[in-house]
């Protein structure tokens, strides 16, 4: 177990809005302020869909921690892991495997404030978190948190779940660079777990989505099936491959005559999961 710093002031910005609290409006949480839930509101009044969508991308996340632990991954890095929500993702993997051990990466100050409940897990098992910046892979990988929490000879369940979309480019294809050093520090056997946001379904409203996100200093890179896919080369894909986050086997089929919904328009995100060879 660890514990959350308290020797420094953090700079919480709450007078700006911020995308994890603008995330976790979204979820129904508690962390925002005034500034995230104006963007929020923005964001929903051109795309009504987007608490839905942020709920199936959560969703998601559990669907895959419980697969890859209920496959025998027992070792799990989370980057970008924004605010605390319970059922974390610790939780849902030690309910399979009470002895797993997960490591939280994020470089935002309000995680950081919120990091002691990332840290409360089961006793047979270790949670960390690690304050770093996902643009600087190797300040995760060799961070003493990571390095005392997991053994990076034995497969790791790498998870980047809404995460990529704020890694812009600038011509430089940066965020496919930053998952391939990641993927390259793996050993055999581990797992690449990615959700991702999309224009591919509806480019007017994803192009004022960015729009807003700019404007409240996140600037967002929303990337095509081809572009998501990138990010798995190499590396074997789970069954059904690539797909819309609420299509990525559901734990229950939809009725008849819904199979449809939410559409790909309404979903707007992309998850996958692939292992090393």
């Amino acid at each position: 177990m660890g514990e959350a710093r308290e020797d420094s002031v953090v700079d919480l910005r709450l007078d700006r809005a911020h995308s994890a609290r603008i995330y976790d409006w979204f979820l129904g949480g508690r962390t925002n302020f005034a500034a995230d839930r104006e963007a929020g509101a923005q964001v929903l009044a051109v795309f009504p869909s987007a608490g839905e969508a942020a709920r199936m991308n959560r969703a998601f996340v559990h669907r895959a921690a419980r697969h890859l632990a209920r496959e025998g991954l027992d070792q799990f890095l989370d980057i970008g892991t924004g605010i605390p929500t319970s059922p974390n993702l610790h939780e849902t993997v030690q309910e399979v495997l009470p002895a797993a051990r997960i490591v939280y990466t994020d470089n935002d100050p309000i995680v950081l404030a919120h990091a002691a409940a990332l840290l409360r897990g089961r006793p047979e098992g270790r949670t960390a978190y690690v304050e770093a910046d996902v643009t600087d892979p190797g300040s995760v990988l060799r961070s003493p948190e990571l390095l005392g929490t997991l053994d990076l000879r034995r497969p790791v369940a790498l998870t980047l779940n809404a995460l990529l979309h704020f890694i812009t480019d600038d011509g430089r294809d940066r965020a496919h660079a930053v998952v391939e050093r990641l993927k390259a520090a793996l050993p055999s056997g581990s797992a690449l777990v990615v959700t991702h946001g999309t224009s591919d379904f509806s480019p007017p409203e994803a192009g004022r989505i960015m729009d807003i996100y700019a404007r409240a200093g996140t600037p967002l890179q929303l990337r095509s099936k081809a572009e998501f896919a990138r990010f798995f080369d190499g590396w074997e894909l789970v069954e059904p491959g690539i797909t819309l986050a609420h299509r990525w086997r559901p734990d229950a089929p939809g009725a008849p005559g819904e199979e449809d919904r939410p559409t790909a328009a309404e979903a707007i995100c992309y998850a996958g999961i692939a292992r090393k060879p």
